[in-house]
């Protein structure tokens, strides 16, 4: 008789709350049907394998291919998530089982500045120093001619973005593993490297790799850093000291703008959806994986 009562008095908060909990999942649907019937001008016009597959971009002449874009957007977060993700998981290992407690104090302001500062200003320090060591250093020594203004150079700057959120969520899911496991590795003889190499990391593992995903993610939205530092050129990318043109740059740069050109509003709007659909995929992907590791464990 209780449990039913307290069925009932639940059952107007259950009504109430779950319309929110379908919220996200509603709003990422509108969004993605709103820059799809945005796109489909296009798309009538022209197969999105044609689009997906032409490097030419000349929207005065009804050329809109969108591969110097994708491949753009695919070498700087790639590049950057793996420049970003070694220094990320040995920085939150430090940080969790090596560093003394004062200086774990002064680690978390630390990051919590990185990830509080604006990405206009990630870009300038790109532009300012990254751009000529590059340009000046870096390229000659690998037999390339470059401005600075590259791939390798908009990487760098992604990554030192993405560093404190992976770094931060890494050093909480370490901190998160029992200490009674630790102890009783170290009981068994285990060394100091051992148990982090075979407990800490093995327990943290799906947890590193949500941290990774999320750094991986807001790479892919960049924008005004990676659009100040990459050059802003529309060819498909032929080595990291090459310009590129990531999706996200190219909304930036010209949405609101040359709208009287037929198709390229929709032209636009497909860049956006194709952003949209590569995120959720990987997002997807991770998840899969994650599930995957943790049926395993269990």
């Amino acid at each position: 008789m209780t449990v039913s009562r307290f069925d009932r008095r639940d059952h107007g908060p259950r009504l109430l709350t779950a319309p929110f909990a379908f919220f996200p999942v509603a709003l990422t649907a509108v969004i993605f049907l709103s820059l799809l019937n945005k796109a489909w001008p296009l798309l009538s016009l022209k197969s999105l394998s044609s689009l997906l597959l032409s490097s030419i971009w000349l929207p005065s002449r009804g050329h809109f291919g969108l591969l110097p874009f994708v491949m753009g957007t695919l070498w700087v977060t790639i590049t950057a998530f793996l420049l970003a993700v070694p220094v990320s998981i040995l920085t939150s290992l430090y940080i969790s089982e090596y560093a003394p407690a004062r200086l774990k104090r002064i680690f978390q302001p630390v990051l919590d500045l990185l990830a509080g500062l604006p990405s206009v200003i990630y870009g300038m320090w790109g532009v300012l120093v990254l751009v000529p060591v590059v340009g000046k250093y870096l390229a000659p020594v690998f037999g390339h001619q470059s401005s600075g203004y590259s791939i390798l150079a908009a990487s760098m700057v992604l990554a030192l973005m993405i560093l404190p959120t992976i770094i931060s969520v890494s050093v909480e899911v370490l901190n998160s593993v029992p200490l009674a496991l630790k102890e009783a590795a170290l009981s068994l003889g285990a060394t100091r490297f051992e148990v982090i190499r075979y407990v800490v990391m093995k327990k943290s593992f799906p947890g590193i790799l949500a941290a990774c995903v999320l750094g991986l993610s807001r790479a892919f939205g960049e924008t005004i850093a990676v659009l100040m530092v990459v050059g802003n050129v529309p060819v498909i990318p032929r080595s990291l000291f090459s310009p590129a043109y990531p999706l996200p740059a190219l909304l930036a740069n010209n949405y609101g703008e040359m709208m009287s050109i037929p198709g390229y509003e929709s032209a636009l709007n497909l860049a956006a959806l194709l952003l949209l659909i590569i995120v959720v995929g990987f997002s997807i992907m991770a998840r899969w994986y994650l599930v995957r590791i943790s049926r395993r464990s269990g």
